[in-house]
């Protein structure tokens, strides 16, 4: 389990490398695909790795829920679960005390959440998180932490990054698997000196990677960057850096320009089933009536297989009549969309020509 610094950009802090695990390699900067309960929505792990896909994630909190870590762990472990033999990264939970604030209360030990399935509660300890993660077997997990909503007041943002910092050090000490990379998660909400005070202790307990949480929560694009901008330069320059629940194609360029290493969001896959497809000029809503006569492919500068066989007429016809196949293959497009975009700025980073690369993408979307 290693990560190593392959190429840098010279005119930012934008970098490629290689995040090295037991089920192989990560090229970064990666985008993760979100497979919450252990599938990528419409598509199966075959049509994951013809896309290109690394890495995917999965939800330690939801797994729990169903089928179960002890019976996932009984079938083989979450790779063998879903048939799925390159990397996973499974996420603490964290997130639900944000997005499942309404059925979950917080304490010092824990967070006790009440089952949005069946009413049931269920206690998270930092110690019980780091359990289900090592019955899942996910090549890198996370440590516990409490993600507040935007905005939160100081004081609530500062008990959030006390309880985030006590939850990390009980996670490094109840991890036991060494195959297992374990990350610790910045926390501190909109406040400069509350994210740079929890970077500075999460560096003190020691991980193997940071992740950047609290974010993509109610805030503006620009405040998310500035306390990229902040964290950034506070972490090891050789571990890799994570930025959680991020984002629109924009954000993912303009993050990796201030060196973030990794991405996850639902945004690419959730949006295909909206009817929200991503091109190299922008958006399309393929439901609009004007697409109705549209023999043209969705992008034609895609190759992926949607816009190789499709034109955007069928795909609203698709659409427009509730078939499956319209959000196979609106999934298809976007993801090859978000895969293609890392690969590009991958090679941008290693050629020297980020910048270039940079005008161009904005260039593209103002003529359009």
């Amino acid at each position: 389990m290693s990560f190593t610094v392959l190429a840098r950009e010279g005119e930012t802090r934008a970098r490629c490398g290689r995040l090295e695990t037991r089920h192989g390699p990560i090229q970064t900067p990666v985008f993760m695909p979100v497979g919450t309960v252990g599938t990528v929505k419409t598509l199966s792990p075959e049509e994951l790795k013809t896309l290109g896909v690394e890495v995917i994630l999965g939800n330690a909190y939801h797994l729990y829920l169903r089928p179960g870590h002890q019976l996932i762990a009984e079938l083989g472990g979450l790779h063998r679960f879903i048939s799925w033999d390159r990397p996973i990264l499974t996420d603490s939970g964290g997130y639900q005390v944000f997005s499942l604030a309404e059925l979950c209360k917080v304490t010092e030990e824990g967070a006790t959440f009440q089952s949005h399935l069946d009413g049931s509660l269920h206690f998270f300890s930092p110690e019980f998180v780091i359990e289900i993660q090592e019955a899942l077997g996910a090549d890198i997990i996370m440590a516990l932490d409490e993600c507040l909503p935007y905005p939160s007041s100081r004081e609530a943002t500062r008990d959030a990054l006390d309880r985030t910092i006590q939850w990390a050090r009980r996670c490094k000490q109840a991890h036991q698997r060494r195959d297992q990379m374990l990350f610790g998660i910045v926390q501190g909400g909109f406040y400069p000196e509350l994210r740079r005070e929890a970077a500075l202790r999460l560096l003190d307990v020691g991980f193997e990677g940071y992740a950047l949480g609290g974010l993509s929560v109610g805030e503006t694009p620009s405040m998310m960057r500035e306390v990229v901008d902040q964290v950034v330069p506070l972490l090891p320059e050789e571990r890799p850096r994570y930025l959680m629940g991020v984002g629109m194609p924009e954000d993912l360029l303009e993050c990796v320009t201030r060196g973030i290493d990794m991405f996850d969001c639902v945004i690419p896959t959730r949006h295909a089933r909206t009817g929200w497809l991503f091109t190299s000029f922008g958006r399309v809503v393929i439901k609009n009536a004007r697409y109705a006569r549209d023999e043209s492919p969705l992008d034609p500068a895609c190759d992926c297989t949607t816009c190789r066989h499709f034109s955007r007429a069928y795909l609203r016809h698709l659409f427009m009549a509730q078939e499956t196949l319209a959000l196979r293959l609106n999934t298809i497009h976007n993801l090859h969309y978000y895969l293609r975009l890392m690969e590009q700025i991958r090679q941008a980073i290693r050629e020297g020509r980020l910048a270039q690369y940079r005008e161009e993408f904005y260039r593209m979307r103002c003529e359009a």
